[in-house]
Formats: structure tokens, sequence, C-alpha cells
């Protein structure tokens, strides 16, 4: 089972846009990761491998149009499994937002984090299943405009 330490999304300007910790740092550590991680990926020329070593971490990254998707695991976990995870929540975010873009992230980045608990949990994946996770979350826009509609009543 892989472990993942953080997942980060950042903009080719190195703008992050959504930040996923799965292991305590203090708020000035992970400054610097979020530092570190922007400053190495970006510098990297195209066509290179998406697998770097940094301290006692493997970093996995994968680009998808404007946006860097990178994460952090222990050296003893499998790198292609952690590419394969990064594009189930793409896809996942595709599903939901019909192509995912850069704006989507920024607009909406609560049902993207909302997507992301769905699919992950402690650093470890707790769904595969698409359809289970996209069950989960039309669920919660159900219950979300249900409680939206029913707050918006006038109370006699």
């Amino acid at each position: 089972m892989t472990s993942i330490h953080f997942l980060l999304l950042f903009s080719r300007q190195g703008k992050l846009r959504l930040q996923k910790w799965f292991t305590p740092l203090s708020e000035l550590e992970k400054k610097k990761v979020i530092r570190d991680m922007t400053l190495m990926v970006l510098a990297r020329p195209p066509r290179t491998s998406n697998f770097l070593q940094w301290r006692d971490l493997k970093i996995v990254y994968k680009r998808y149009a404007s946006l860097y998707f990178c994460t952090g695991l222990e050296e003893k976990d499998n790198e292609l499994l952690a590419l394969e995870m990064i594009h189930r929540y793409v896809e996942l975010l595709d599903k939901y937002f019909g192509n995912v873009c850069e704006l989507d992230i920024i607009f909406n980045f609560e049902k993207a984090y909302f997507i992301l608990d769905e699919f992950l949990m402690g650093g470890e994946i707790l769904e595969t299943s698409k359809f289970a996770v996209g069950g989960s979350v039309e669920e919660a826009d159900t219950l979300q405009e249900t409680m939206e509609e029913y707050m918006s009543k006038p109370a006699y």
C-alpha cells in the first residue's frame, strides 16, 4: 500500500492551487516543502522522468494541462502506483467538472477537496472505483441542493 505524505497542485507559474498533507508538519515546514517542490518540478525540462529524490522522500509528479500534481512518497513505495493515483484523481475531477481546468480548481476548491477526501484517506487510497466516488459526490451535491432549497423557504 502506498502511503503519501502530501499532494500538491500548482500551476506552471508556481501558484499553489490545492494542498493536502497526510503527515503533520509545521506551517514553516509546509511552506518550505511547497517552495522546494515548485522550484524543483518547474525547473525540470520536458520529457524527463516524473520521479525525483528529495530528502528521504520520492517525489512523483505529473503535468496535466497547466497544472502539476506532485506527491511525496516513502522510499519503499511504488512510483507507478503513485502516478496511477494521480491519474485517477484527474479522472475523477474530469468526470465531475467535465474536462477539468485550473479555474475549476480555483473557483470550486471545496469540491476538489471533497473528491480527494472521498478518494484518499490518511495518505492511502480509500476507494478505487470511479463510480463509487462519483456516487458519493453526487449524493453530497443532492444533499447540499436540498438543504439550500429548504433553508431558502420562509418559515411560517
